[in-house]
């Protein structure tokens, strides 16, 4: 018999970047009275990783639980970036509703449209928490209606319209249903989570079965499943098969070692956990995503969205330029493998093959986003290797037709750029599908394109949009290949020895297109120093030293006026390489470089090509 276990809410929370869902969900820690009132409370506990603090992106889903009324309530955090798609589905199997947390003054940002669709589609109810109420240029009326446009445009049904609108500042810590009253703590949002969000629902007595969700990892342990329990119980020592919906023949016999339900942040040991109970399993070492734990009578995997398939793909690979080895702890191809594939264990989206050398490794995921977040995450942590430009994955079909990734891109930009975006997009294949106006004088345009025609085009559009542009895609599955893309890229301006670049030789070359470094830096032979103006590579001496004269006068030096050096970010300098280059990536430096550094064999290359 299917029953309802009142003691459990299962909810998880979307939001846009910086919306100030971390912040919540810690106030919600901290009146829920997981933290002691004098308790040093680390500011965003939940983004335990340093990228997503800087960038302010949760990638990882986290799981938090707090107390109230006796209830327990599971609070999931959702990946807010499509790229993470394949996350999202599977969370939200395990909760029976979200919170969607939306700025007062910014209102519905199209980012949280992905989660949000795939929320509404299975039928989830929906609390809406207007935050930052407090700011000065808060604007909430509109704002609901915002966010009842874009349930609307994402054909949600009359109940999930009918939805509760709870009005907070989570900084402060208050929450309130009237838009006019301030509240005084959070107690109008906890009393809405356990009447507006349905208790899980199951059968106590039937079978096991634990749908894994994530996985988590750690050294100690190694892998942990994380998962909801749909059916049954699970105990401590209990023998359960591990069958999955997409390979039917996977049957195999495991114990259950450790069981852990969560507490405010921390893990907890339990020896059974019932219907509704979110979990972690460790001690069982293959287990995977999709996975079903089940009691070995009556095993019955339950189905789950497959994992999304990577679309793009970069060459990871041991950095050989001369200044190699001077500025990372981890430098050789074994640090590199090791590292690459321990990402495999928390990373289902990612790909990891060998390649004819040792010394590189072929690398896929499902957006520059994702790859460039392991990236940044490698050279944090002390590594130092050089990635090639990224190339889409193509596939072909039963008529030997060549396919490729296409993707769905809303831009949201001021009016007067619209023109440019639109005839842009086109030159790399994109297909205006639709163009209407968003909020604040802003046209919202959407398109059908290739995942190729994106590569390299964000900073384009940055530049195009003076920075006032937003731009999100998501996977649209593979199309008909769409034809050769001209870019009209300019070429590089090349170092043409080693050595220290000095004001004097900088100051030559910056007539010539704009630098990317600055007087000081360390340069070698066949190392990219800046974007050229023309459509041709232009080497250049930019160590070279003014001649001597007997008067040599300093003040004529001095007075060379530099233009200060375009730096790029990791996101441009990935977007800036081409095929014949590579980003040489070190804990403190960016550089951009040819695949060949020696002039006379490259000229060489180039005229086999």
């Amino acid at each position: 018999m299917k029953q309802t276990r009142e003691d459990v809410r299962n909810i998880a929370i979307i939001a846009h970047v910086d919306h100030g869902k971390t912040t919540l969900v810690d106030e919600l820690l901290k009146q829920s009275g997981v933290f002691r009132e004098n308790q040093e409370v680390a500011e965003r506990v939940m983004d335990s990783n340093d990228i997503e603090r800087e960038r302010g992106i949760t990638i990882l889903s986290k799981n938090t639980a707090v107390i109230y009324k006796n209830t327990k309530i599971n609070i999931i955090d959702t990946p807010g970036h499509a790229d993470f798609g394949g996350e999202v589905e599977r969370v939200l199997k395990m909760v029976n509703g979200v919170i969607l947390v939306v700025d007062a003054f910014e209102g519905a940002m199209p980012q949280t449209k992905f989660v949000l669709r795939k929320a509404l589609e299975l039928q989830l109810p929906v609390i809406v928490c207007i935050n930052k109420i407090d700011r000065p240029e808060a604007r909430p009326r509109e704002v609901i209606d915002e966010v009842l446009e874009l349930f609307i445009d994402l054909d949600a049904n009359e109940e999930q319209l009918d939805c509760p609108f709870i009005f907070a500042s989570a900084k402060t810590g208050i929450a309130s249903l009237d838009i006019d009253t301030a509240g005084k703590d959070m107690t109008p949002l906890f009393e809405t989570i356990l009447n507006y969000i349905p208790a899980p629902v199951g059968d106590p007595d039937a079978g096991t079965q634990v749908l894994i969700s994530t996985i988590d990892y750690n050294e100690y342990v190694g892998r942990i499943g994380v998962g909801k329990v749909d059916n049954g119980s699970v105990k401590v020592n209990q023998e359960v098969v591990i069958v999955n919906h997409h390979e039917p023949d996977k049957m195999k016999k495991v114990k259950i070692s450790k069981l852990y339900e969560f507490d405010g942040l921390n893990k907890v040991d339990v020896k059974e956990a019932g219907i509704g109970s979110i979990v972690a399993i460790s001690g069982i070492a293959d287990i995977h995503i999709g996975d079903t734990l089940c009691s070995p009578e009556n095993p019955e995997p339950i189905p789950f969205q497959k994992i999304s398939e990577p679309t793009i793909a970069m060459h990871f690979i041991v950095n050989d330029s001369p200044l190699a080895g001077r500025e990372g702890k981890y430098v050789t191809s074994r640090h590199l493998r090791d590292r690459l594939f321990r990402e495999l264990n928390t990373d289902v989206s990612l790909r990891v093959e060998e390649t004819e050398t040792t010394e590189a490794f072929k690398v896929s995921g499902r957006g520059e986003l994702h790859l460039s977040v392991l990236i940044e995450n490698m050279r944090r942590e002390g590594y130092e290797f050089a990635v090639s430009k990224a190339e889409v994955l193509y596939k072909t079909d039963e008529n030997g037709k060549k396919l490729e990734p296409m993707e769905l891109t809303y831009v949201d930009v001021p009016e007067e750029f619209s023109g440019t975006v639109i005839e842009k997009l086109s030159l790399r294949k994109g297909e205006l599908l639709n163009m209407g106006s968003a909020s604040g004088g802003y046209t919202r345009l959407e398109f059908s394109i290739p995942s190729r025609g994106l590569i390299g085009y964000r900073g384009e559009f940055l530049t195009d949009t003076k920075g006032n542009g937003i731009m999100n895609s998501s996977f649209n599955g593979y199309g008909p290949y769409k034809g050769d893309i001209q870019y009209r890229k300019q070429g590089s301006l090349i170092a043409f020895e080693a050595g220290e670049a000095i004001t004097y030789g900088l100051y030559n070359a910056q007539e010539r297109g704009t630098l990317f470094i600055g007087p000081g830096e360390k340069v070698y032979s066949g190392m990219v120093v800046g974007q050229s103006s023309r459509g041709e590579d232009i080497e250049l001496n930019v160590c070279k030293k003014k001649q001597l004269t007997n008067t040599r006068s300093s003040s004529a030096d001095e007075a060379l006026r530099l233009t200060p050096p375009k730096v790029l970010s990791l996101e441009q300098a990935l977007d800036f390489i081409d095929a014949d280059e590579l980003l040489e990536v070190t804990p403190s430096s960016l550089r951009i470089r040819k695949k060949i550094l020696d002039p006379t064999m490259r000229k060489r290359a180039s005229f086999h090509h």
